[in-house]
């Protein structure tokens, strides 16, 4: 009989070590769709281990600054300085496309005043 309570208190501890590091929820989510990826409720993803670096397009829109997320760690950046220098860099951007544009239009109405024989 006290092997039994010994063997019964010993998994009673490991299920309360498992519940209380969240290893359960990370067991249970594997199995989940077959390999689909599936949104989770409490609103993180799983950490992967490798992450590639988070890069812009080559020819980076506003929009793509939005859209941009890093991961975030332990020991990792703080989430308002990161937040302040992409809200920065959007407005550069859209600032650049801005002048790119008038440029463009400034372009089209010399040409046109420059005559069809050019």
């Amino acid at each position: 009989m006290s092997f039994f309570l010994i063997f019964l208190a010993i998994v009673l501890t490991g299920v309360a070590v498992l519940l209380g590091t969240g290893a359960a929820s990370r067991l249970s989510r594997r199995g989940r769709g077959q390999g689909e990826a599936q949104p989770y409720d409490d609103g993180f993803d799983e950490p992967v281990a490798s992450l590639p670096p988070v890069l812009l397009p080559e020819d980076a829109v506003p929009s793509d600054v939005d859209h941009l997320r890093f991961a975030v760690g332990l020991r990792g950046y703080r989430m308002d300085q990161v937040d302040q220098v992409l809200d920065e860099l959007r407005d550069q951007l859209a600032a650049k496309d801005r002048k790119i544009a008038e440029l463009g239009e400034e372009l089209g109405r010399l040409r046109q005043a420059s005559g069809p024989g050019r």
